[in-house]
């Protein structure tokens, strides 16, 4: 896997251009300094401290996606919500452990809605890369800080993101960013070179009134040049839509909190059906709306 260190002034040179190309990611270190990191986890466990899981508590499940069912989730693409772990449920419903361990993700409007992150998704050089990339007219879709809790972080199976966010035709790339260092024992993430070349396999999306997933191509991907992407600290983590990737369990004492923002193309046509709905009074905006 080839990575470089993120440009001061957010432009790709050649070589990243070409990595991009052939592998569908890009590793590149020192997008975030240690203070904006920091700035970023505690402002995490600032939303986390004012979240009150009596009121809402929604289990995400990346197997089954049993959240899905719950208007929670689905009313989530302009709200900040939160999400807790699997593991963190116990037999009676109740959190078997502290809400600052509980908490699987925040989602999913954090770069329109929270000061903090809406500064740090609009950072005049994410626009440059965006741009670099091929994007016309980026805006900000969806934002997540994932929190991959220690002992009980959940995996996360083989997916493309243009299964959940599509357009016509595809744009969606996400931009992923190592709030703690990301390593194959907490829970990196995992990728399949070249794997955005072979097309969508699925969608995720509203079909009379219920979330479903429809099969577009059942074959199998092959797993044998699977790469960890392992981001210290700071590292940004960019995926384009079609590129296959998932992200292993936690079953370390580390946490591994990262903060992810897709990104559209408002040249491209969104699909009317997708499962993220947005209020009239709450547009996709661009970096610098």
């Amino acid at each position: 896997m080839t990575r470089f260190d993120y440009p001061g002034d957010g432009r790709l040179a050649p070589a990243m251009q070409a990595a991009w190309a052939r592998d569908g990611f890009l590793v590149l270190d020192g997008f975030a300094n240690a203070d904006a990191c920091a700035a970023l986890r505690a402002r995490a466990r600032a939303l986390i401290e004012g979240f009150d899981p009596e009121e809402n508590r929604v289990a995400f499940s990346a197997h089954a996606q049993s959240h899905a069912r719950a208007d929670y989730f689905r009313d989530s693409g302009d709200k900040v919500r939160f999400f807790v772990e699997e593991g963190a449920v116990g037999p009676d419903g109740a959190l078997n452990r502290p809400k600052a361990r509980a908490v699987n993700k925040i989602g999913h409007a954090l770069h329109d809605l929270d000061p903090v992150f809406s500064a740090f998704s609009r950072d005049a050089r994410l626009a440059e890369t965006a741009a670099d990339l091929g994007m016309a007219d980026p805006v900000l879709a969806q934002s997540m800080v994932i929190c991959k809790q220690p002992e009980i972080g959940g995996e996360v199976d083989l997916h493309q993101d243009a299964t959940f966010l599509h357009t016509e035709p595809s744009s969606v790339i996400g931009f992923w960013v190592a709030l703690e260092a990301a390593d194959r024992e907490n829970g990196c993430l995992f990728a399949l070179p070249g794997g955005h070349r072979a097309g969508l396999k699925r969608r995720f999306h509203y079909q009379h009134g219920d979330l479903v997933v429809d099969v577009l191509d059942d074959s199998a991907w092959d797993m044998g040049g699977e790469v960890a992407l392992e981001a210290p600290e700071g590292a940004l983590v960019i995926l384009h839509g079609l590129v296959p990737h998932r992200s292993g369990p936690n079953r370390s004492a580390r946490s591994r909190m990262a903060y992810a923002l897709h990104v559209v193309d408002r040249a491209a046509r969104w699909s009317a059906d997708n499962w993220l709905k947005r209020g009239a009074d709450a547009p996709f905006r661009g970096f610098h709306d």
